[in-house]
């Protein structure tokens, strides 16, 4: 199975972040505007933590909290895993299912390059199972007109 990387090369190179002094409210707006479900947190080039769906529902909402005086920093997840780009999209998978999470941030050598949503990994299998029965169709039609001594081979 093709890497992360391949599912980076097909999305827009942009990263969605929010400051950790940012308000909720601030970075809902942004992860609105965007369509997105979370936002890295970022200090400078130095990952902090995310913020997800998640995080606005269960820490802000339900907390019964004020998004527009409450800061990002205080209700994101500050304990985030990220993946190398060469790591399998089967992997990654596991990874978020094990760990219960949505979005993965990816990094290469210290340095944030990427995110991947379960969305994400979901279309990849999607469209890699699509070739992947084209391809079986296509061997099985070449067979079935060697076998008839048609085959041009």
């Amino acid at each position: 199975m093709n890497p992360i990387e391949s599912i980076l090369e097909n999305k827009p190179h942009k990263l969605y972040v929010a400051a950790p002094d940012d308000m909720v409210l601030e970075a809902v707006e942004a992860m609105c505007a965007a369509h997105i479900g979370s936002l890295l947190v970022m200090e400078g080039n130095v990952l902090c933590g995310i913020f997800c769906e998640r995080d606005l529902m269960r820490r802000v909402v339900l907390a019964g909290r004020d998004p527009s005086h409450t800061r990002v920093q205080d209700v994101m997840t500050g304990e985030v895993v990220c993946i190398a780009p060469d790591v399998p999209v089967r992997d990654a998978m596991k990874l978020m299912t094990a760990r219960r999470v949505r979005h993965l941030p990816v990094a290469e050598r210290g340095r944030i390059i990427g995110l991947v949503s379960i969305g994400d990994l979901v279309r990849w299998t999607a469209e890699e199972s699509v070739h992947a029965i084209e391809d079986g169709q296509h061997q099985l039609f070449e067979l079935t007109e060697y076998v008839a001594g048609r085959y041009p081979g």
